[in-house]
């Protein structure tokens, strides 16, 4: 797999077009992180480590619904494997005027576009969420 952030993210929204409650995905840190900001920012109910059907080690996502309808609308990849995109503190965009997030690997962690504003560091845009 060369993109596993991509993975992730093609599972949530597969997931949520399918109405599941839950999506299992392949454990890693930086996908951890990921998660944990978009359950700091209310996207996702929350996670857990769990073992796969294969044995090896994966994350059981929780996703939220409000009136039937996923919270996430919109989730995309920013920088992949074939084009990182890099942006300072000051070039990190805004998505949809501040209502959706974007999320920033830094060297001070994996935070949202806010978080990385408020401590001064830019880095590489994962992806966005709306």
């Amino acid at each position: 797999m060369n993109d596993p952030i991509g993975d992730m993210l093609t599972r949530i929204r597969n997931s949520q077009l399918r109405g599941k409650s839950t999506v299992l995905t392949p454990a890693s840190k930086l996908r951890a992180w990921v998660l944990d900001v978009l359950a700091d920012e209310g996207y996702i109910r929350g996670y857990e480590k769990t073992t796969g059907v294969d044995g090896h080690p994966a994350i059981e996502i929780s996703l939220k619904y409000f009136d039937g309808e996923p919270v996430i609308r919109e989730l995309k990849r920013v920088s992949k494997p074939g084009r990182r995109v890099y942006m300072g503190v000051n070039d990190i965009p805004q998505v949809r005027q501040g209502l959706g997030v974007s999320i920033v690997s830094t060297p001070k962690g994996v935070m949202s576009d806010a978080n990385a504003r408020s401590n001064n560091v830019g880095g590489e845009v994962l992806c966005t969420v709306f």
